[in-house]
């Protein structure tokens, strides 16, 4: 059996595979707080497992079309696992090569995908987290500009615009237009930054929260705790209504109980993500106010099931 892609010819590029991730109903999340929906994007649905397929084939993209990923040129980034992914893998389909510079303590499964892809990895300081990724990766590129051409997802628009131009779009014409709140962590903040940024477009009166970590030391793989991490430069903060903080084993109960109860087998800032959501709802209810609430899932659990909280005895799921 064959497939026509959108260029007319069997088969379908993998890129064209990025994006258009259904919308999830979680009513079982639900089911004590009347009048309030939550939905969330599944973006592990993406070739590359989550959403940061979105901004890395954006960035590659844009990175060919100016010629600044040109032949014979290695693209750079840090990453603390997700981007690092989707960047090896349009590295492989697309025929370039790519190193990355990523802390030792990610788990196994993100190290045996790379591994599989073909990547060059510098492994970093774990106790600098992304940061010392970062200061590595720009290391690297001051040293050999010839060499490579250095993505940095952190700092690059591509990476917010990749969300403005296809997760906000998606996601109104999804709802039919019927959201009031959108929630998203930070990690590059290009999910929330550019979602928010065209959601607001579509409606001026569309609740936008961001979250992230409680702490500087936290389990939220990905995310930055703000006040002491590098600010990522697409970060905009004034965007946001509220900033809310997660703690990593709320977020760690909450991956259980959405296995457990819902089937959905996700990774631990989604759960963050499911957190936050049932934070904001139930101060809706409090307030006597019907809400649609949609969120980004950036991807399954696939590479954290080496985590040792699944093993926990006595697993609590009230959050």
């Amino acid at each position: 059996m064959t497939t026509t892609s959108t260029h007319g010819q069997p088969g379908c590029l993998i890129t064209e595979r990025i994006g258009n991730t259904p919308l999830l109903r979680c009513e079982k999340l639900t089911r004590d707080l009347p009048g309030i929906t939550i939905l969330a994007k599944a973006e592990w649905i993406n070739p590359g497992g989550s959403v940061k397929d979105r901004a890395a084939w954006s960035i590659v993209r844009q990175a060919l079309s100016s010629g600044q990923l040109s032949a014979g040129k290695t693209l750079l980034d840090a990453t603390s696992g997700n981007t690092g992914i989707a960047f090896a893998m349009l590295g492989a389909a697309l025929g370039f090569p790519v190193r990355l510079c990523m802390p030792t303590n990610v788990s196994p499964e993100r190290k045996r995908i790379l591994r599989a892809y073909g990547a060059e990895v510098d492994w970093t300081d774990p106790d600098q987290g992304s940061d010392g990724a970062i200061r590595r990766a720009r290391e690297l590129a001051a040293n050999e500009p010839e060499k490579f051409y250095y993505a940095d997802q952190y700092s690059n628009p591509a990476n917010w615009q990749a969300h403005y131009h296809s997760t906000a779009p998606e996601i109104w014409r999804q709802t039919g237009g019927q959201l009031t709140h959108f929630i998203a962590g930070l990690g590059t903040s290009g999910t929330f930054t550019g979602t928010t940024r065209r959601l607001r477009e579509f409606n001026p009166t569309i609740q936008a929260f961001s979250f992230q970590p409680d702490s500087p030391f936290h389990g939220l793989e990905g995310m930055k705790h703000m006040p002491t991490a590098i600010v990522p430069a697409i970060y905009d903060p004034a965007l946001a209504d509220r900033n809310i903080e997660v703690e990593t084993e709320a977020a760690y109960r909450m991956v259980r109980r959405l296995a457990r109860e819902d089937g959905l087998l996700v990774g631990i800032s989604a759960g963050a993500a499911m957190v936050a959501c049932l934070q904001v709802a139930r101060e809706e209810v409090r307030a006597g106010r019907a809400a649609t609430i949609v969120t980004v899932l950036p991807d399954s659990a696939d590479k954290y099931l080496s985590e040792r909280f699944w093993d926990e005895e006595g697993w609590a799921y009230s959050i």
